[in-house]
C-alpha cells in the first residue's frame, strides 16, 4: 500500500509518497508560491536528479494536478498508475476539542475542519483546500485527516483551562489546545523503541526547536502539558514569534502608543522572538554566526532562547515528578549541538551530562548523554510524515 502524505501552507505544498510495506519514502517534494508569480515544483528520489516544474499554478487544486502528474511521470515519476495510490493522508493544524485522534475524511469531518478556522485563520484555510483539491482529483480514494492538536488531547483540566472567566472556554473555546502533537509524538514513540523501553514507563520531554518551538511533557506515552497554548504563539520564544508575554503589552500599544490591532499582532507573530531581540534574522544559524563575531545583541537573543526551553523543561520535569528522557527534534534541535549544550546548561542536577562527541551529530538518532547517565538525552529526527502515513493505513485498513 503507498499513502500520499499533503501538507498543505498558504502558497505552498508539501509531499511525499511512503511505502506502508517498508516505510520507506518512494519520493518527496514541495512546491512553492502557489497563486504567485514563478510557481515550482521540486520534487527528489533517491539517486536521481531533482525533477523540476516551472509553471505557473493559480491554486492548490492546480498544484496538486501537477503534484500527480510528477508522480506518474513516465521519466521521474514513482509509479504507473494512480491506482497505486491506496489513500491520501493530510495534515491539518486545527481540530478543536472534537478530534483527540485521527480520522476519515467525509463532509461532517470537513465541516469541523471549517468551524475550526476561527482558532487556526493561517492554517485551516489551506488544509481544507488540499482536502477538496484532493477529493476532486481522486474521488475514489479514501482520505484521513491528521491533526496537529489531537495529541495534546489527552492533558487534564488544569493543564489547559486558561485562568480567564470559564464562561470563555464553555462560549468559544478559549483554552490551551498546543500543536506540533504529530512530531511530539512521532519522537517519543521512537525514543522509546531506540532505547528498548515501554514507553508507558517513561516521562519524556520532547524540544521540537525548529523556527517554530514547543516542548511537550509526555508521561506514559500521553501529553500532559505542552507549551503551545490556544495558538502557536504561547510558549517558549522562536524565530519570529515572542512566545508567552504580560498580555497587557498588548493593551499598552493600543491603547497608549496608538497602535492598531493588526500591528500588534504583526509584532509578535512575524517580528519578535529572534528576529526581534537579535535585529539579524529568524534563522539561528545567522544569528549563531554573529554572536561568535561579537554581535551583543545576536548573543543576548541567544542567551534569551536558551534560557526559555531551559526554564521550560524544569517546569515540566516538575510536573511530571522527575524525568527519564529529553529529546531534541526539528531543524535546530536535530542540527545545532550549540543549542542543546545551552538549553541544557545547569540542568545537570537532573542526573545527565552531554558526552560533547557524540552531541557533534546533526540530523541522526544519537544519545548525546554520557553512558553513566541517569537521565538520558537524544537526538531524534522527526518524521511526521511518517507518522500520518502510519495513522492513514491503520485507520483505512481498520488496523
Amino acid at each position: 500500500m503507498k499513502t500520499l502524505v499533503i501538507n498543505c501552507g498558504s502558497s505552498s505544498l508539501k509531499y511525499q509518497l511512503i511505502d506502508m510495506e517498508t516505510e520507506t519514502s518512494l519520493v518527496q517534494g514541495l512546491v512553492e508560491r502557489i497563486g504567485i508569480d514563478g510557481s515550482i515544483l521540486t520534487q527528489k528520489v533517491e539517486g536521481r536528479e531533482k525533477y523540476i516544474i516551472k509553471e505557473d499554478m493559480k491554486d492548490h487544486k492546480a498544484a496538486i494536478k501537477h503534484v500527480l502528474n510528477a508522480l506518474v511521470d513516465e521519466k521521474n515519476g514513482v509509479i504507473k498508475s494512480m491506482d497505486e495510490i491506496s489513500a491520501v493522508g493530510h495534515r491539518v493544524v486545527h481540530g478543536g476539542e472534537k478530534y483527540s485522534h485521527s480520522v476519515i475524511i467525509d463532509d461532517n469531518v470537513l465541516e469541523s475542519i471549517r468551524d475550526c478556522i476561527s482558532l487556526a485563520p493561517l492554517h485551516n484555510p489551506p488544509n481544507i483546500i488540499g482536502i477538496e483539491a484532493c477529493r476532486e482529483l481522486m474521488p475514489n480514494t479514501p482520505m484521513v485527516a491528521v491533526f496537529d492538536t489531537a495529541f495534546h488531547q489527552t492533558m487534564p483540566k488544569e493543564a489547559y483551562i486558561s485562568a480567564l472567566p470559564y464562561e470563555l472556554y464553555e462560549k468559544y473555546g478559549i483554552r490551551k489546545y498546543g500543536f506540533h502533537g504529530t512530531s511530539h509524538m512521532y519522537v517519543s514513540q521512537k525514543v522509546a523503541e531506540v532505547m528498548e523501553k515501554d514507553i508507558n514507563d517513561l516521562k519524556i520531554i520532547t524540544c521540537h526547536l525548529g523556527n517554530g518551538c514547543s516542548l511537550a511533557a509526555i508521561k506514559g506515552g500521553k501529553s500532559i502539558d505542552t507549551s503551545m497554548g490556544f495558538t502557536p504563539l504561547a510558549g517558549v520564544m522562536m524565530g519570529t514569534r515572542a512566545g508567552s508575554i504580560d498580555p497587557s503589552v498588548i493593551s499598552f500599544l493600543i491603547e497608549e502608543k496608538g497602535y492598531t490591532i493588526n500591528e500588534v499582532d504583526e509584532i509578535l507573530n512575524k517580528k519578535s522572538g529572534v528576529l526581534g531581540i537579535s535585529g539579524v534574522s529568524s534563522d539561528f544559524r545567522d544569528v549563531l554566526e554573529e554572536s561568535e563575531k561579537g554581535n551583543e545583541r545576536a548573543k543576548l537573543a541567544l542567551d534569551i532562547f536558551n534560557y526559555k526551553v531551559r526554564a521550560q523543561i524544569s517546569a515540566y520535569a516538575g510536573i511530571m515528578g522527575g524525568v527519564d528522557v529529553i529529546v531534541f527534534t526539528a531543524g535546530i534541535g536535530e542540527n545545532s549541538s550549540i543549542t542543546r549544550k545551552e538549553c541544557l546548561k545547569g540542568l545537570e542536577f537532573f542526573g545527565f551530562n552531554i558526552d560533547d562527541n557524540k552531541n557533534s551529530v546533526r540530523g541522526k538518532i544519537q544519545e548525546i548523554s554520557t553512558d553513566d547517565s541517569k537521565v538520558k538525552v537524544f537526538v531524534i529526527p522527526t518524521n511526521e510524515e511518517l507518522m500520518i502515513a502510519r495513522d492513514t493505513f491503520k485507520l483505512v485498513n481498520n488496523k
